[in-house]
């Protein structure tokens, strides 16, 4: 495989190997959320219960972001990768078989220390293997994975859950797969060589020595960009976290107090449950070509990405409509539904839009040997956000959701501006 493909094609395979490992990494991800009423039914748990072992997933995914982003800094993408792959599939079929909820809320946890590996790993992978004019675009077709995986994941679920019968082997069977991307994964990707690194990289950021200069970590908490993207992360996350871990039950809830049965809003969410995360792909992925683009005309690079970021947020207050929407008496169902999945698909273009670029400003602002380290701690920031925002949705009635819709229309504008004040190119000094 080394001998057959060469660095301008392995670079797209690595993307394309990435993209998987994504979608895989959140389909895991949305079982939980889509089959909500059958495991709830089989553990004899509510929405509080839930609520706590959404949290158990979140808790260990904020605690591992910046281990994960440290164990890529020091053992590099591939091997941190592979063992997060293996570990979050073999929680996902565990997580199939467990007898009680403990067990089961642990797996979720073991999901959640694991699953952070391919985020840290996949942007220094990139970083490593594109050039500035290309990395936007290359980040966003990797972590297009995770939008697609959610496209997919209600028709994959819905239709394995017909097929089989049982939730449990809808675990098993979706574990199994990671593993099988896992023992791809150990073919397909190798350290780039020189002639890249030399390209991607550059040698502005080698000292006289040819070392890669980087912040040693005192230094790095130091950091203004650091610290901007802890607190963006922490305010903006919980938004795209609402999409994942709650839109579906929403939407299933919502039919539900139509009459509708749990297997009529199962096949509700199976055809329009994933068009939000369909279309907010598509928006990420223009979006970032949007950057990329700027960039091409002459644009510095964190200049053009934060531009894109800071018009994106004009979508933001449409959250505070939905609450309207779901309570007007006189709207028919149809059009209620149709309305909500229109405002989460354009919020979740704004979401991804951050999603996509925000690790690439990162990248762009730190040198490489820093730069899965400041994501691991950025992204775990937003974990921790999420998971507070997590527990007030859960402990709150669905009848006083008007403020929690009201809220999540203000988050991504209070993230643009901690964007445009604190992110900058960080350079470090000679020691």
């Amino acid at each position: 495989m080394n001998k057959i493909l060469k660095p301008s094609s392995r670079k797209w395979v690595i993307v394309a190997m990435m993209f998987l490992a994504i979608i895989c990494n959140y389909l895991d991800r949305q079982l939980l959320s889509i089959l909500k009423p059958e495991i709830l039914e089989h553990f004899g748990i509510g929405d509080l219960e839930y609520a706590w072992i959404v949290n158990v997933f979140l808790l260990c995914y904020a605690i591992m972001y910046p281990i994960s982003g440290m164990l890529v800094d020091k053992f590099g993408p591939k091997k941190v990768i592979l063992g997060g792959l293996t570990i979050w599939s073999l929680a996902c079929i565990v997580g199939g078989l467990a007898p009680n909820v403990w067990v089961f809320a642990a797996c979720r946890g073991f999901l959640g220390l694991a699953e952070p590996t391919i985020f840290a790993g996949q942007l220094v992978a990139v970083t490593l293997w594109f050039e500035k004019k290309q990395r936007a675009t290359a980040n966003s077709l990797c972590t297009v994975g995770g939008s697609l995986g959610a496209v997919i994941a209600p028709i994959v679920i819905a239709w394995l859950m017909g097929l089989l019968g049982y939730w449990q082997h809808v675990f098993v069977i979706s574990g199994v797969v990671g593993l099988v991307i896992a023992v791809f994964w150990i073919f397909i990707y190798q350290t780039p060589p020189k002639e890249v690194l030399d390209v991607t990289v550059g040698s502005e950021t080698k000292t006289p020595s040819g070392e890669q200069k980087s912040f040693k970590m005192k230094n790095l908490l130091k950091t203004r960009s650091l610290w901007g993207g802890v607190l963006i992360r922490l305010v903006s996350d919980p938004v795209w976290y609402f999409c994942c871990f709650w839109l579906p039950g929403f939407l299933r809830s919502m039919g539900a107090h139509q009459g509708l049965s749990n297997e009529q809003t199962l096949n509700m969410i199976q055809w329009i449950g994933g068009i939000p995360f369909l279309v907010g792909a598509i928006g990420g992925i223009l979006t970032s070509v949007w950057s990329d683009s700027m960039i091409k005309k002459g644009m510095t690079a964190i200049a053009a990405r934060k531009k894109m970021m800071n018009t994106m947020v004009i979508i933001a207050p449409l959250c505070m409509l939905v609450p309207f929407i779901n309570g007007a008496a006189n709207m028919a169902f149809g059009l209620k539904i149709g309305l909500i999945i229109a405002i989460f698909s354009l919020v979740a273009v704004m979401c991804l839009s951050w999603l996509y670029t925000f690790p690439v400003v990162l990248a762009e602002s730190f040198p490489i040997r820093n730069v899965a380290t400041v994501m691991g701690i950025s992204c775990g920031a937003g974990a921790l956000g999420s998971m507070v925002f997590n527990q007030f949705v859960g402990s709150i009635p669905e009848s006083a959701w008007k403020i929690l819709f009201i809220v999540m229309g203000t988050l991504h504008l209070f993230a643009a501006i901690i964007l445009t004040k604190m992110v900058r190119k960080e350079t470090p000094s000679e020691e």
